[in-house]
């Protein structure tokens, strides 16, 4: 199965990532430290901070400048030079 990102408002994402890291604490209290559902828990809790941290990087949108060079890499303006 592909591994799915979900767009979370970032405002929601740290109440989420607190709830999981809860869950997560009971969910090894309950079944060890060692058990698969402490890991699946703490696993849930690792990818809600990544989807947070690629959200906060996606929020830098590109100007117009960067898009049109995305666009247009061989254009003049857009080369860069190595010194």
């Amino acid at each position: 199965m592909e591994n799915q990102h979900l767009t979370i408002d970032m405002s929601d994402i740290h109440q989420k990532i607190q709830e999981e890291r809860d869950s997560a604490r009971n969910a090894c209290e309950l079944n060890g430290a060692e058990s698969a559902e402490c890991a699946a828990a703490w696993d849930a809790v690792e990818e809600l901070q990544a989807e947070a941290s690629h959200q906060k990087d996606k929020g830098s949108e590109k100007n117009s400048f960067q898009k049109y060079c995305d666009e247009n890499p061989d254009a003049d303006e857009c080369r860069v030079y190595d010194n």
